[in-house]
């Protein structure tokens, strides 16, 4: 079955997150590895990653996904702000690697009005520069699929693929989906043809073999918005079908799928509860 999670805190420090996610019924789990409101973090303390490594085996977490920092823009025009972005971005691959996280999800990076084909270029271009500053890395970088907001790219799954193709290093590659990023870019997974239609796209310009990992949150705002608001499951524009529908994919069984949605602890645990049920069903 898909492994279901939600974003856990790592306040007090990265080992206490485990039991909160088993806390809350979870199999998988994201987190921040650091203070994602700063350019610059302490290193993390040694006695910390050990003490992670054995409550995530206590508490069975099979898998974790690390969110990059949202200050970080590697398509920025501004070269101050690129070249902050690219080295907290290092320092993002050096804290994931540490923890043994297979997964780092950013978020592509925004024009600021010079374009989508520049800022696609340059995402590259900081990709590139990343990976080859950290030769050592088992990290894989997904690409998250965004609303369309602003000046974002990444709304198009098109995007996702001229990203990895300009990319030297494509095999270091995935992506993350986000359910209310899509609905809100333009892409249906309400209705089942719609799904199935959505899906093929994906395949056909990117393919699913690139897809690593799910974010499941409902929208607030309506179908092709570009607005980015996540709604509690079921309360919003998507509802449970879409949600329902994922969790029994075949072919995402062993996929993470992670909540992010409004209403803190309580509501996660509510909604892994309920997608877990639908799971059992016949």
């Amino acid at each position: 079955m898909a492994y279901l999670g939600c974003h856990i805190s790592t306040s007090g420090g990265v080992h206490l997150s485990p039991e909160r996610g088993k806390n809350l019924g979870c199999d998988a789990m994201q987190i921040f590895t650091a203070n994602q409101r700063r350019w610059t973090n302490p290193k993390l303390k040694e006695n910390f990653i050990t003490e992670y490594h054995i409550q995530l085996e206590k508490n069975g977490i099979h898998t974790v996904v690390s969110h990059d920092s949202y200050l970080i823009n590697l398509g920025s025009p501004d070269k101050e702000k690129l070249e902050k972005s690219r080295n907290a971005f290092i320092e993002e691959i050096e804290r994931t690697d540490l923890l043994k996280i297979p997964f780092l999800v950013f978020h592509p990076g925004s024009h600021l009005g010079t374009g989508e084909d520049f800022c696609i270029k340059t995402i590259a271009e900081s990709l590139n520069y990343t990976i080859e500053s950290t030769p050592n890395s088992k990290t894989t970088l997904l690409i998250e699929t965004t609303a369309g907001q602003g000046t974002n790219v990444g709304n198009k799954f098109e995007h996702l693929r001229d990203i990895i193709d300009l990319c030297q290093y494509p095999d270091k590659l995935g992506i993350c989906l986000d359910t209310c990023h899509v609905f809100a870019a333009g892409y249906d997974i309400i209705s089942e043809e719609k799904y199935i239609d959505t899906f093929n796209k994906l395949n056909d310009i990117v393919g699913l073999d690139r897809l690593k990992v799910f974010h499941l949150n409902d929208s607030k705002k309506k179908f092709g918005s570009k607005v980015d608001r996540h709604e509690i499951l079921g309360k919003g524009f998507l509802g449970w079908e879409p949600f329902f529908r994922l969790v029994k994919d075949e072919r995402f069984v062993d996929k993470p799928m992670l909540l992010e949605t409004p209403g803190g602890d309580e509501n996660y645990a509510r909604e892994i509860a309920e997608l877990k049920k639908q799971i059992s069903k016949n």
